[in-house]
């Protein structure tokens, strides 16, 4: 039961989850210190977890189904590949794709029952927020392949998430909010952005098009990290500047060098995919390092690991300006 239970964990990607909770506490902590009805926002984390564990599933599901059509497809030459995760769990049969399906279906069934109840206890703006966030969720595995993840996701932190957990903890619509949401909206889509930069190879075999492969190599795909740093980091500055934080947001400037490290290490990986991240005091937490460089499957997961702890410590610390700009 323990075993079937962290396979089920393992193929809904719950390492991923920080991205959310973390998106979540900024304007969970935003809201309650606006007043906000801290209940209410903890019961929309739940459905908002069990929409992020379901989109994760279908998009796996879809992928796979994608993926077995292809001509030419071999299960153990693709089995061979240890850095390419997604779908892994699929092609070597330890859940099977049925299986699969139903628990995507369960995830967002589940994430439905969590937005008609806030329904019921919020009013009608939920609906408008719960159906943004389910339609993404549902297109996400068919409008990934055409380069919309980043948009797609963008959306999803951003403006969904911000404004949905707002509205059912206060009640209310602000702009502001929406202005708050762009720091870690863009922390998100790097998270996303380095995944399918270390999946270039292997999507362009697949004909999957990511933004990422729009560039004729892997190296030039990094311009678009780049963008995405200044764009996260400047939208501190505008928070300030539209006199929703004060300077104490300046604080999130502390993550600066762990971007350079995640960049420098994307940049390492793609001269040489096989190479590994040489461990940093800043990495943790990096769970499983040790099985993972076993498995081979160390210079994948350290880097997902490093984009994903940039996010945690970039988000605390965002939390942490906030409770220092506005009080306690």
């Amino acid at each position: 039961m323990i075993n079937r239970t962290v396979k089920i964990m393992e193929c809904s990607r719950v390492f991923a989850l920080p991205m959310t909770i973390l998106s979540w506490l900024v304007i969970f902590v935003f809201s309650y210190m606006d007043s906000g009805n801290a209940l209410y926002g903890l019961i929309s984390l739940a459905g908002l977890c069990f929409a992020h564990l379901g989109a994760n599933v279908l998009d796996d599901y879809f992928d796979y189904r994608a993926l077995i059509k292809q001509v030419g497809f071999n299960k153990s030459e693709y089995l061979k590949n240890s850095q390419k995760t997604k779908c892994r769990y699929l092609v070597a049969g330890v859940i099977k794709p049925a299986e699969l399906l139903a628990l995507g279906g369960l995830y967002l069934f589940l994430a439905l029952i969590v937005g008609v109840f806030l329904y019921l206890k919020c009013g009608a703006g939920v609906v408008y927020f719960a159906l943004v966030g389910g339609i993404i969720a549902l297109l996400y595995p068919f409008l990934s392949r055409i380069r919309l993840s980043e948009v797609l996701v963008a959306l999803a932190y951003g403006p969904a998430l911000f404004g949905g957990v707002f509205y059912v903890m206060t009640g209310t619509y602000e702009p502001e909010v929406f202005l708050l949401s762009l720091p870690t909206m863009f922390m998100t889509v790097i998270l996303l952005y380095a995944h399918t930069v270390m999946d270039y190879n292997y999507d362009r075999n697949e004909g999957k098009k990511t933004l990422a492969n729009t560039f004729s190599t892997m190296e030039k795909s990094l311009i678009v990290l780049k963008i995405l740093y200044i764009a996260a980091y400047f939208s501190l500055v505008l928070l300030c500047v539209f006199d929703i934080l004060d300077w104490q947001v300046f604080l999130v400037f502390l993550t600066l060098p762990m971007g350079r490290d995640l960049y420098n290490s994307l940049k390492e990986f793609a001269s040489n995919p096989e190479s590994v991240p040489a461990k940093k005091w800043y990495h943790f937490p990096m769970e499983y390092r040790d099985r993972f460089e076993k498995s081979g499957e160390a210079c994948f997961m350290v880097r997902i690991y490093q984009a994903r702890n940039l996010m945690i410590y970039f988000s605390l610390l965002f939390v942490i300006s906030m409770f220092l700009s506005l009080g306690f």
